[in-house]
């Protein structure tokens, strides 16, 4: 007889799923990005390749259903930080968000590098598992800087100061994901994440190991640097842990 909200079945394959995802991870961490085959999963279960299948239609969809998860965890860590201050305090959400960022990616390397640094190989539909949470970790920040570009927008240069192909790229970008933004800001604010992504990957693949062994330092200085041309005060505390 069917029970109301999810069946018993549904709730055994959900659990088999999660299980198959976690075995996809342990893979990724223990052995990297290579290791995490059909073959090689279903060996950690303790099943066959073909019986795989009946939970994952191929490869790509495994690497998008798992892509997926590290998204959710990221944005999930990503939006408590944000969300320990107040609606309106910018400065301390934006900064807070940056490093909860950063400490999941340098405690989480593996998983980073998967999301961030890998060829995407998991097929690119706009409805994918994948896709929907990729897009739900850029709201993060981009729902934030037009929040705040609506209470106090920030200094910007005049949108004929932008080389046309940059305007026109921009324009083109702002059509089709429908940010709030004017061409101009949206040219500073991905100034500042290109710069902030660019120093966390550096980070992360350890390449630049010769020369720094704390990169944590350097993240900050980046930060002071980005939080005044997004018009923000740099506030050294926010979102990190009280010293023990």
């Amino acid at each position: 007889m069917a029970t109301q909200g999810v069946s018993r079945r549904d709730r055994v394959r959900q659990a088999t799923l999660a299980e198959i995802r976690a075995a996809a991870r342990r893979l990724l961490i223990e052995q990297g990005p290579a290791a995490v085959t059909i073959n090689a999963v279903a060996r950690e279960m303790g099943m066959s390749g073909p019986a795989l299948y009946h939970y994952f239609a191929g490869h790509e969809e495994l690497v998008g259903a798992v892509t997926a998860d590290f998204f959710r965890e990221l944005t999930a860590v990503m939006e408590a930080a944000r969300d320990s201050y107040p609606a309106g305090d910018h400065a301390r959400r934006l900064l807070a968000t940056c490093r909860a960022m950063r400490t999941w990616a340098i405690t989480h390397r593996a998983e980073f590098g998967w999301v961030f640094a890998s060829p995407i190989t998991s097929e690119r539909r706009p409805d994918s598992p994948r896709e929907l949470a990729g897009r739900d970790f850029e709201q993060v920040f981009l729902e934030e800087i037009t929040e705040l570009w609506t209470a106090r927008p920030f200094p910007v240069p005049a949108p004929e100061e932008l080389d046309p192909s940059i305007r026109e790229q921009l324009r083109a970008y702002t059509a089709a994901t429908g940010v709030g933004l004017p061409v101009e800001a949206v040219h500073v604010f991905l100034s500042c994440w290109i710069r902030l992504y660019g120093l966390l990957c550096m980070e992360v693949l350890n390449q630049l190991d010769f020369a720094y062994s704390d990169l944590g330092p350097v993240y900050e200085e980046c930060l002071r640097e980005i939080a005044p041309r997004l018009g923000l005060d740099y506030d050294a505390a926010a979102g990190r842990a009280p010293a023990s």
